[in-house]
């Protein structure tokens, strides 16, 4: 019991910092900013369940809003106010449901693993773009209408994240077999 606990807390970390460290690699392409985030949230997810994933997720969260620079702009409680912060609360609600779904059976198939992966995705956008809207209308006084934000808060955006949500699955079809026998 005390090693399945100590097991669960080092990967948690270790998702963190994954999560961190995915805020810094990014992908150079005009407009919007890609980051690997959305890998490591979904693979938390599927490697450690939908709790354990949103742990990891929440916890990298509050070490942003603490101060450290951890974010793909830095970090600190200020953070809670730029537009693009609703995509980070979206990662630890998508870490949960990703978990979930990919976790319901087993073994999980190819099919499963994507349905899980588009279905966090779903949710990371569908935060993120809220939020954006609600900040740039409500609080910057830079009204932004629907179709630009639906343009630059996801049509531009999308592409990258659905080549990282089939990376995704396919490292996770690999990987959760191993994290399965280890925990026995």
């Amino acid at each position: 019991m005390r090693t399945e606990k100590t097991r669960n807390l080092i990967l948690c970390a270790l998702f963190t910092a994954l999560t961190a460290v995915g805020a810094f690699l990014r992908i150079p392409i005009p407009v919007v900013p890609f980051t690997l985030q959305l890998l490591f949230t979904m693979l938390s997810g599927l490697l450690l369940g939908g709790k354990l994933g949103a742990v990891s997720v929440c916890l990298y969260i509050a070490m942003g809003l603490l101060g450290l620079p951890v974010f793909a702009e830095g970090g600190g409680v200020s953070y809670v106010l730029k537009p693009s912060f609703g995509y980070i609360i979206g990662f630890a609600a998508a870490s949960y449901v990703t978990g979930v779904i990919a976790n319901q059976v087993p073994n999980p198939g190819y099919k499963r693993l994507l349905i899980a992966n588009f279905a966090g995705l779903g949710i990371v956008y569908f935060f993120g773009m809220a939020y954006y809207y609600l900040m740039s209308n409500f609080y910057l006084g830079v009204p932004i209408g629907l179709w630009p934000l639906f343009l630059y808060c996801f049509i531009l955006a999308v592409p990258g994240d659905i080549v990282l949500c089939i990376l995704g699955a396919v490292l996770g079809k690999r990987l959760i077999p191993i994290m399965k026998k280890n925990r026995r």
